[in-house]
């Protein structure tokens, strides 16, 4: 694989399917690309962000037909549904791409003519023209050999995502994905961590040796899609043209030097839900094999998240949507919520208790609790100012290590998508600063140690500072305004003002504190 990803990192979400509202499971992923860009532009990368919307296929038609309005009005109503969440949630995206702009039409074709020259391992032409007649599930956009589905309730059968399928017949082109499981396998056994987690990755493998069948990748029986090029009765299958999205949205099919494409492909990080592991680690890179293009450097699949213990569906009203998380918690506590309650990869359940008991403990009694405390102490005992500092004891120099080797400590983890073990060592951090406030109990040494008291404030300060920088990726609104209260200049807000380079100047006036997190009380 190529790519300088120390330099530059070029982050994805899927784009999502515009059939339906944006609910808990779109917020999730697009939180966890954006803490992602967060730090790594904190870390002074260069960073590209891109998020979107896939607007084709037979399920967009349909729906469309059913409201009594076109496609492309269909498409641009839900759409805006995607675009207003990014604002919802503070998320930085750098673009937001829709399957149906004339960028994505054309790097689709292009992508296609590119394949369509090509000739696969087997010295067979990629792309072939022939007939379809197979298992169709229009819900998930997806083929299904008959071994994979399931018997539904009515006699019909059901794909393995108990969506009901049908059996379509009609002429298709195909690209001969069964000639690519060899060099499939010895990608993945060459790129260890291209497929994250590693039961995804088992699952992977084992369905690449199980043999692969070539794919139908155009249609006819509809035309609400990009048109295969010199053969425009068929439209090509969506999942090609929602894939393409991501090199479209760097300006594909132009490459050359210099180029958006050139400065930021291969992707460093495609983030997807586990249902679509399978689109971008068989058949994403099976297609830019075939076109000569680079690889992804990892595609990592988190799981679902069920509501109160139940699998969230529009039949039990149980959908939630991320603005009632917002009016209900608040911005950023919804998104330390979400990324600090479940193991990233793992499934995950919500539930209203557990989201207060998380928001109050982590947030109002913890970082909340700290900040509040240090700054009050600073603003009645140093003159609202930055104290001057005495000689650092050995415990001021552990927290104070602790404090400004945050990031290094956590880069691993962050490039590992381990979001929770981010916050625990930031959370342990926090907890050594509650203990050692409480061990030296400034307020009493105001009577006996007047510059003692000021040498373990401003250690406790230097502490929030470097806590306010490590948590801006997760809670940038929130930790502005904590920055702000420590009177940190703009300047000085990045990884490498951690530490002694970017520590606080003694005598700084300091504005009056104000509460970061209200706690929550729980109705009765």
């Amino acid at each position: 694989m190529s790519g300088n990803s120390t330099q530059k990192f070029f982050v994805t979400t899927p784009i999502y399917y515009v059939n339906d509202q944006p609910h808990i499971g779109h917020a999730y992923t697009t939180l966890a690309a954006d803490v992602t860009a967060r730090f790594h532009r904190l870390a002074g990368r260069d960073v590209f962000f891109l998020t979107g919307t896939d607007e084709h296929g037979q399920k967009v038609a349909q729906s469309a037909a059913a409201a009594g309005i076109t496609p492309q009005q269909f498409t641009d109503n839900v759409s805006q549904n995607f675009r207003d969440l990014t604002k919802l949630l503070n998320f930085s995206n750098d673009d937001f791409i829709r399957t149906t702009e004339p960028r994505n039409i054309a790097a689709a074709q292009a992508l296609w003519q590119a394949m369509a020259k090509a000739v696969s391992p087997d010295g067979q032409p990629a792309i072939y023209l022939g007939s379809y007649s197979g298992w169709y599930a229009v819900r998930d956009e997806a083929f299904y050999d008959e071994a994979e589905l399931n018997d539904g309730p009515d006699g019909g059968k059901l794909a393995p995502s108990g969506a009901p399928v049908a059996w379509v017949e009609e002429p298709s082109y195909f690209f001969r994905l069964s000639a690519y499981g060899d060099a499939l396998l010895a990608l993945y056994e060459a790129e260890p961590d291209l497929v994250a987690p590693s039961s995804r990755r088992n699952e992977i493998k084992s369905f690449v040796k199980g043999g692969l069948r070539d794919l139908s990748i155009s249609r006819t029986s509809f035309s609400w899609g990009v048109p295969v090029p010199g053969d425009e009765k068929h439209v090509m299958y969506v999942w090609l043209d929602a894939l393409v999205n991501y090199i479209a949205a760097l300006g594909f099919p132009e490459k050359g030097e210099g180029s958006p494409y050139d400065r930021f492909w291969p992707a460093d990080l495609h983030l997807v839900g586990k249902d679509i592991v399978r689109f971008h680690t068989v058949y994403w890179p099976a297609f830019l094999m075939a076109a000569n293009l680079p690889l992804p450097q990892r595609v990592f699949a988190h799981g679902w998240w069920t509501i109160e213990g139940q699998k969230m569906s529009k039949s039990l009203g149980n959908v939630i949507a991320p603005s009632q998380l917002v009016e209900t918690y608040g911005l950023d506590q919804t998104r330390h919520l979400l990324m600090a309650e479940v193991p990233f990869g793992n499934d995950g359940d919500f539930s209203h208790k557990s989201a207060i008991r998380r928001i109050n403990a982590d947030l109002a009694n913890g970082i909340g609790n700290l900040a509040q405390r240090t700054l009050t102490l600073i603003q009645k005992n140093c003159e609202a100012a930055v104290p001057e500092p005495g000689q650092f004891a050995d415990q001021d120099k552990i927290l104070l290590d602790a404090a400004y080797s945050l990031y290094r400590n956590v880069e691993a983890d962050l490039r590992l998508q381990s979001f929770h073990e981010v916050l625990r060592a930031i959370w342990s951090v926090i907890a050594g600063a509650d203990s050692y406030i409480d061990r030296n109990a400034p307020w009493a040494l105001k009577k006996t140690d007047i510059a003692r008291m000021g040498t373990v404030l401003y250690v406790l300060a230097e502490t929030l500072r470097a806590l306010g920088i490590v948590l801006q990726p997760f809670m940038p609104e929130t930790m502005a305004r904590l920055l702000d209260q420590l009177a940190v200049p703009a300047d000085k807000r990045d990884f490498a003002a951690l530490g002694e380079a970017g520590s606080l100047v003694p005598g700084t006036a300091l504005p009056p504190p104000q509460g970061l997190f209200p706690r929550i009380v729980e109705a009765e």
